[in-house]
């Protein structure tokens, strides 16, 4: 039986980071198959396995849990023991990463290991992109960092752009002015903003400039300084689209490109501006890449399914259509 053990900061952390009714340590126990003991009397958290390697990574996992509340002061939630336990059951790096701190007190964190490392990418790099299929918080994040700079003053401006590609179906002509006509488009990233600003906060930033809505068509020509610029559905830029917005970076800004290369809604004679960035872009440096997976989704447990399903068809049909065309046999006209 191996035995670690770690010191208690203090009854108090100890209590936030054990959850109510021990709720986040039967969690943790049964998910790393250890035995865990309270010693009160001198300050230590003693825990016992058959593994060497689950003891200490349980270990681990309860020190980083109370240097959270002893950092933040509040009780921690179940996503973020469970992506805790996520990441030490990969063996990866616990994130330490401070939630994103929004308007009204609300706070938004990451759910998963590879959300995690998505929000650590935002904070410390200038120009981000991010892959992933939906549901995995690549446009939600990216939102809560830039409110989070808005509010604390980082930066000018936040600025959402989306190329108008319809999916899947033609919307045909629009009627109203540029903000009505681009409102279908432009819709999931105001509703992200929507969730992090209080009651009428958001109009008013896009009355004074402070977020503005804007199609990627429009952006040519422009220099954008001291701006959170977002770029969502990158899938659905081409190559030159692609290069057009990313130099429109200028000083003081930060840039994220968020897309789901698995959902271009391009013709397929086009080559894909996120896929083609992701590959002559990886080596540049001061640009970050994460990848997310079906492992990151954070929606409705149906939404992973969906997107398991649909995925592993998609394997199914490549691998028949693969079979299907077989170069013709010898002497065969062709």
């Amino acid at each position: 039986m191996e035995e670690v053990s770690i010191v208690v900061l203090s009854a108090r952390v100890l209590q936030k980071a054990l959850g109510s009714s021990d709720a986040h340590l039967r969690k943790i126990r049964k998910a790393l198959g250890v035995r865990v003991v309270v010693d009160a009397e001198n300050g230590k958290i003693i825990v016992r396995s058959e593994s060497a390697d689950s003891a200490r990574k349980c270990a681990c996992l309860l020190e980083q849990l109370q240097r959270w509340v002893d950092r933040d002061g509040a009780p921690l939630s179940e996503d973020d023991v469970n992506r805790a336990i996520d990441e030490v059951m990969q063996g990866l790096k616990i994130s330490t990463s401070r939630p994103f701190e929004v308007y009204g007190g609300k706070t938004i964190r990451p759910k998963t290991a590879g959300q995690a490392r998505y929000c650590e990418a935002l904070r410390d790099h200038e120009v981000v992109f991010c892959s992933g299929p939906a549901g995995t918080g690549k446009t939600y994040l990216a939102a809560a960092c830039a409110v989070e700079a808005l509010r604390l003053g980082r930066t000018r401006k936040i600025v959402l752009a989306r190329p108008a590609v319809e999916a899947g179906e033609n919307l045909g002509f629009l009627p109203g002015d540029l903000a009505e006509k681009i409102n279908p488009y432009l819709r999931p990233l105001f509703d992200s903003l929507s969730d992090m600003t209080q009651a009428d906060m958001l109009r008013q930033f896009i009355e004074d400039s402070r977020v503005e809505l804007a199609p990627l068509a429009y952006m040519r020509g422009r220099t954008l300084n001291d701006a959170y610029v977002i770029l969502d559905e990158a899938q659905n830029t081409t190559v030159s689209q692609m290069k057009m917005f990313l130099t429109r970076m200028g000083f003081g800004s930060r840039v994220v490109v968020v897309g789901d290369a698995s959902q271009s809604d391009l013709s397929r004679r086009v080559k894909n501006g996120l896929v083609d960035a992701f590959e002559r872009l990886r080596n540049v440096d001061g640009i970050k890449f994460v990848t997310l997976g079906r492992s990151d989704v954070a929606r409705h447990p149906l939404v992973q399914r969906i997107v398991d399903a649909y995925e592993y068809g998609d394997e199914d049909d490549r691998s028949r259509q693969d079979a299907s065309q077989e170069l013709p046999s010898q002497g065969e006209n062709f």
